[in-house]
């Protein structure tokens, strides 16, 4: 096990199982004994849709990704050379080949089981956007592990960046080829800035839509704590109702056996009455029974 292995499976996965799977790693690497690839296997972040789209799009379209990097330089070298022809040719096959490239992207989300909406698709367009100015975005993002998307810079500052020495003299011919670029420039800017506009819409369309449905998701829960709360309640009343109920039923138990060891006393009592009755009775029936056998007969 090594980091570039793990980072290399880890970003292939769709976001919802990248943190199970980077912890379970983790803890394979720690096991093994290898304490510092664990703690950076746990330090990769989990990669957002649009990330992980863009990702996928590195992985299963291999000859779209050479495709587009050729272009960057291309166009970067168009900038360089002033070459506003060039510049203007290069500049359609880079909104065609992004474009493209962010639909099959959100097609391979799809197939992978995740959608991603039209919000996350513009981000992926604009990682590819940041991969044709910057060659060090073409690399990072050709690594296939990207974790956030990248940003659109204004202009292709690449070009800026060459040393002066190899910067072309500005004759007539280049100052008439500055003019395209600058005016190409313009256009890009104003591009960027509309598409980042109708992006922050989107975002804020999404956001109230999100806090439509929190606020009926809110809504729902109060209205379900309040028939618990009622409900609640009445099982409350219920249950004093039902403790009343059975004080009641016990107090009028203990005096029914209080009344039944009553009777049972009076009835043992006038049982023994009677048994002495009865014996009073055979007694004087017996005296009698003598007086009447020792009394003369008639004359």
């Amino acid at each position: 096990m090594d980091l570039d292995a793990v980072a290399d499976e880890l970003y292939g996965l769709a976001p919802d199982d990248f943190t199970t799977a980077r912890d379970t790693r983790a803890k394979a690497a720690r096991a093994a004994g290898n304490r510092e690839l664990a703690g950076e296997i746990r330090r990769l972040r989990r990669p957002t849709l649009a990330a992980w789209a863009s990702n996928l799009l590195v992985r299963e379209r291999p000859t779209e990704v050479r495709n587009l990097l050729q272009l960057g330089e291309g166009l970067r070298q168009a900038h360089q050379d002033l070459d506003g022809e060039r510049l203007r040719e290069l500049s359609v096959r880079q909104h065609q080949l992004t474009f493209a490239l962010a639909r099959q992207a959100a097609e391979l989300t799809a197939r992978a089981g995740r959608s991603i909406g039209e919000a996350a698709r513009q981000d992926v367009q604009d990682t590819l956007q940041a991969a044709l100015a910057d060659p060090e975005a073409a690399e990072e993002w050709a690594a296939g592990r990207l974790t956030k998307p990248l940003s659109v810079p204004v202009g292709f500052p690449a070009a800026t960046r060459q040393p002066a020495s190899r910067a072309p003299t500005p004759g007539r011919a280049a100052r008439a080829a500055a003019s395209v670029t600058d005016l190409e420039e313009a256009r890009a800017r104003r591009d960027d800035a509309r598409k980042r506009l109708q992006h922050a819409r989107r975002l804020a369309t999404e956001a109230q839509q999100e806090l439509r449905a929190c606020e009926e998701e809110l809504a729902a829960a109060e209205k379900e704590q309040s028939r618990a709360d009622e409900a609640e309640r009445q099982a409350g009343q219920r249950v004093a109702d039902l403790s009343r109920q059975l004080r009641d039923a016990e107090r009028e138990q203990r005096q029914a056996r209080e009344a039944a060891r009553t009777a049972r006393d009076g009835a043992r009592a006038a049982d023994r009455a009677a048994r002495e009755a009865r014996r009073l009775a055979g007694d004087t029936e017996a005296r009698a029974q003598k007086l009447a056998e020792k009394s003369p007969g008639p004359t």
